[in-house]
């Protein structure tokens, strides 16, 4: 995977992560994975994968006949 950042924002992050004694990398999985969970807990996020789910088996279920 690559990721592609504004220059001031890698530098930025690049401090961040030599400030926490950890890797760019290491910093990067650890916002991603508080972003996932901030979703998992965001009631309006989970209403609008309820739907999504909703209307992508119907459609599924059309093709299936």
């Amino acid at each position: 995977m690559t990721l592609r950042l504004p220059d001031e924002q890698a530098r930025e992050l690049e401090a961040v992560a030599r400030v926490d004694e950890t890797t760019v990398s290491d910093a990067v999985r650890t916002a991603i994975g508080d972003h996932i969970e901030a979703r998992r807990n965001d009631r309006e996020f989970q209403a609008r994968i309820r739907r999504i789910l909703d209307e992508e088996r119907a459609v599924l279920e059309r093709l299936a006949k």
